[in-house]
């Protein structure tokens, strides 16, 4: 258990037997809270309560360790707890938002809603492994479906608690930015709801850092000693002017500056263990360990601007509720492909907005259906080496079958990828050839890897074989997921329309979902007759 449970029970530990202004400075290397406050207070909440059980859960420093059946029920009904009071609602609320927004009809909604929330990657992650993903995830959710209402200040406010929660809801801050940017500045500039949007976001997050810092005063006032650290935080010691550590705003400042530093960790490595991403790939074939870090991470960062700019201009640019999802699905793609200290839990992030698509117009089509679906199975097949060290490997086969039956794919159903336009799997529309071959070869991969990594042993020179091919597979249809999202982010947004002199129309025929694509020349001498063309 001496993973994220133990660290989440150390943190639970800590922040209750701890002064505040030591929260983010004890022991580090024993799990040093490195999470953004509102999970130090959500700890302590829960430590506190736990204790009243059996305060041995969290004794200071002798619970290191610490394992009981009766903890991990606790700990286990915890992220229950916690996912029925945000994850959940916020689910249904949006779906429904987003399904009346597209005009589904309540039976495909709720098909959609369960497909939510019976994510398996989520589920394997938040309630197998442990973890409190769901709550960062509501809380975005929350403010998705407040932005789809209207309700745009406490859409800020959610995603401020989002943020506050677990700072990985950055992979989506770029693209809600740009979606509210649009927002005050089309289709003219509107200077109030700027102003209004900036002060609320700042509130918020002084609203929610205030009890730490309001902590880490009170602790000097009781005379408690600042931590014992002979190494100022960074942003401190790069400061060109020395600080008075006797005057009254310098706890304010340490604690601050300390909780940043352990919240964005530039000091760790390009990725943590093997995750599907872009770096660990390239790291198979060319060891980026040669490199420092400082030119590493000015790489990243460019890489990573450079992923998101398309769906950050798009959505900037046509601040459209509809769409919205596919922006934040793009971005979140890109951070994952290519940011700095990317985890492979962080798959999570760039799933929800997909898989929120299904409550949407045409959400259960083929297309929708067949590309959604095949994001979450290779999430979490890419995941399978996290779990198999955990013993996870009936949940992870049970709940992927599952959803896979649920949403007629593979392995459970190959009628997705073999019925014609008049099936009613195909939800009136086929899936081109290339999509096919696309997805059915790498639901075979898939599974040829399954069966080669549980029967055959990789040669003693390369322990980590299998490990490497997961990571390999994965980050390439990870890619391929990020360019799906992003150019149907460019079509259903128009942006072609008006500023490539291509008319791209959605129309949506019949109550079965067929999409079409209609494409009108626009500009002088233009020999585009009109045509319409069936969407695949």
């Amino acid at each position: 258990m001496h993973g994220d449970f133990e660290a989440q029970r150390h943190w639970m530990e800590i922040a209750i037997h701890l002064p505040m202004s030591q929260w983010y400075f004890y022991d580090l290397p024993y799990w040093g809270l490195d999470y953004p406050p509102l999970t130090a207070y959500h700890s302590w909440v829960l430590g506190k309560l736990g204790s009243i059980i059996d305060p041995k859960w969290f004794e200071f420093d002798s619970s290191r360790g610490f394992e009981s059946q009766l903890l991990k029920v606790y700990m286990r009904a915890t992220v229950l707890i916690s996912e029925y009071i945000t994850y959940i609602p916020a689910a249904i609320i949006f779906n429904r938002r987003f399904s009346r927004l597209g005009g589904v009809n309540v039976w495909e909604s709720s098909i959609a809603l369960v497909a939510v929330l019976m994510q398996p990657a989520t589920i394997l992650i938040d309630h197998a492994h442990f973890q409190y993903n769901t709550v960062m995830l509501g809380f975005v959710l929350a403010s998705m479906s407040s932005m789809l209402a209207g309700r745009l200040l406490w859409g800020c406010i959610f995603f401020t608690a989002a943020l506050c929660f677990k700072q990985m809801a950055l992979y989506f801050a770029p693209a809600i930015f740009a979606y509210l940017l649009g927002l005050c500045l089309l289709p003219k500039l509107n200077i109030l709801r700027f102003t209004a949007i900036a002060l609320v976001t700042i509130a918020s997050f002084a609203f929610i850092f205030t009890p730490l810092l309001l902590g880490s005063l009170y602790d000097t006032y009781r005379r408690i000693p600042l931590p014992a650290s002979t190494n100022h935080p960074p942003l401190i010691s790069s400061l060109p002017i020395s600080l008075n550590q006797k005057a009254s705003y310098y706890p304010l400042l340490l604690t601050l500056s300390q909780s940043l530093h352990r919240i964005f960790p530039f000091s760790r490595g390009l990725f943590e263990d093997k995750v599907a991403n872009f770096w660990c790939s390239l790291h198979t074939v060319h060891k980026l360990t040669i490199y420092s870090l400082a030119p590493l991470r000015r790489i990243s960062l460019l890489c990573t601007l450079a992923s998101i700019l398309p769906a950050c201009m798009t959505i900037s640019l046509f601040p459209l509720p509809s769409i919205l999802p596919y922006a934040l699905a793009s971005c979140a793609w890109g951070f994952f492909l290519f940011s700095f200290q990317v985890h492979e839990k962080s798959v999570l992030l760039p799933l929800l907005p997909m898989t929120i698509l299904l409550g949407g117009g045409g959400g259960l089509s083929a297309t929708t259906r067949a590309w959604v679906g095949w994001a979450n199975m290779l999430g979490a097949w890419t995941l399978f080496p996290l779990l198999k060290r955990d013993e996870l490997r009936v949940p992870y086969a049970v709940l992927t079958i599952l959803w896979a039956y649920i949403l007629g794919l593979p392995p459970t159903s190959l009628a997705l990828y073999t019925s014609s336009s008049s099936s009613r799997h195909s939800g009136g529309c086929s899936l081109l050839l290339a999509t096919k071959l696309l997805h059915l070869s790498f639901y075979a991969a898939m599974l040829a890897w399954h069966i080669l990594e549980a029967a055959v042993v990789p040669p003693t020179g390369k322990p980590d074989l299998w490990v490497v091919i997961n990571v390999v597979v994965g980050a390439a249809g990870f890619a391929v997921c990020w360019l799906w999202c992003t150019w149907q982010l460019i079509v259903r947004s128009g942006v072609l329309e008006d500023y490539f002199g291509v008319r791209v129309r959605l129309e949506r025929l019949g109550r079965e979902g067929k999409v079409y694509v209609r494409v009108v020349g626009t500009g002088e001498g233009s020999k585009t007759g009109g045509k319409t063309k069936k969407m695949r």
